[in-house]
């Protein structure tokens, strides 16, 4: 009975340690790495930018370009490269970010990821209206003092 305790041990603890991967501070980070490598803040930026521009009227568009094209030379991608990996670390393990990394690094998670802008744009005047409601709705309950 005894062995068969220290062989179920054995087995979950193996196991764990082939599924997983340890949580420590040298492993986040090189998730991290891994997670910004799959989801570049330039080719994101860049991305956003030019669906803006395009969703602007064509009057506006060259305008709209012009100045995403300067923000964009000016702005400092290491330094956000740097805070996404910090917040990255921060917030998840080493797990969670190596589960991001693979996903967002595989043709089905960089498929996703370039329709999830146009997603969130539909979603995004939906989620205001809905908040613009609730805020309506909440100004009318109040008492008047």
């Amino acid at each position: 009975m005894k062995h068969l305790i220290i062989l179920a041990v054995v087995i979950f603890a193996s196991s764990v340690l082939a599924d997983g991967i340890p949580d420590t501070p040298e492993n986040r980070q090189k998730q991290a790495e891994r997670y910004v490598q799959a989801t570049p803040p330039r080719a994101l930026i860049e991305d956003i930018a030019k669906k803006m521009a395009a969703a602007r009227p064509a009057s506006e568009r060259e305008q709209r370009e012009k100045l995403i094209d300067m923000l964009i030379s000016q702005l400092d991608f290491d330094a956000l490269k740097q805070a996404i990996t910090n917040l990255v670390i921060k917030h998840f393990t080493a797990e969670e970010i190596k589960a991001m990394a693979d996903f967002y690094g595989s043709p089905a998670g960089k498929s996703a990821m370039s329709k999830f802008r146009d997603y969130m744009a539909d979603l995004m005047p939906v989620v205001q209206s809905e908040i613009a409601k609730a805020q309506a709705k909440g100004t009318q309950s109040k008492p008047n003092p």
